[in-house]
């Protein structure tokens, strides 16, 4: 796409100056991800409606009977909102996306790639008999997967010399008592 990408999580955006920083630093078609969007605040949410609907930002300045608003335009951009809990995202939010998709979970030869690469990434050795083991235990998601494979790597450092195989495998999660279905 050739764009640039700004991320952020919905708990970290406070107060509505947090995302007007945000918004105002973007470039025309620049993607903003909001991850956990369900967990913005009110306020927050409702300086996102005008950006959304017609790129303009409305700021009150002031307070009390002096205070006064102003609209500020903003470039095009494409708002990418991310959550486990689509339930909790207002009604007058959700409304305002062009697209709302679900996102399934990952296949376990999907979670193994991921699992090899972050092995890589986290320079450690691993089988992939052990990147098998940990993807079934994953639940299709890949944040369990890392977790899994950084307490295996620790298992691992004092166990299996660092390297994480069949075995170190099935004992580190067998001790963190974590069964075939991920429990």
């Amino acid at each position: 796409m050739g764009v640039n990408i700004k991320m952020t999580s919905g708990p970290v955006i406070e107060r509505a100056g947090d995302l007007a920083a945000i918004i105002t630093n973007l470039q025309e078609n620049d993607v903003l991800f909001i991850d956990e969007i369900h967990r913005l605040n009110r306020a927050v949410e409702e300086i996102l409606y005008p950006a959304m609907e017609d790129f303009e930002l409305d700021i009150l300045i002031g307070k009390g009977p002096s205070a006064r608003s102003i609209r500020i335009s903003l470039p095009k951009f494409t708002l990418i909102g991310a959550t486990t809990r689509t339930g909790l995202i207002t009604s007058p939010l959700r409304s305002r996306f062009g697209v709302i998709t679900r996102v399934g979970y990952y296949q376990e030869n999907e979670l193994e790639q991921i699992i090899i690469r972050s092995s890589m990434i986290l320079k450690v050795k691993m089988t992939e008999e052990a990147a098998k083991k940990i993807s079934l235990r994953s639940r299709g998601t890949p944040r369990i997967a890392n977790r899994l494979l950084r307490r295996l790597r620790d298992y691992a450092q004092i166990k299996g010399k660092g390297v994480i195989n069949k075995e170190i495998a099935d004992y580190g999660l067998e001790m963190m008592e974590i069964d075939n279905f991920g429990l």
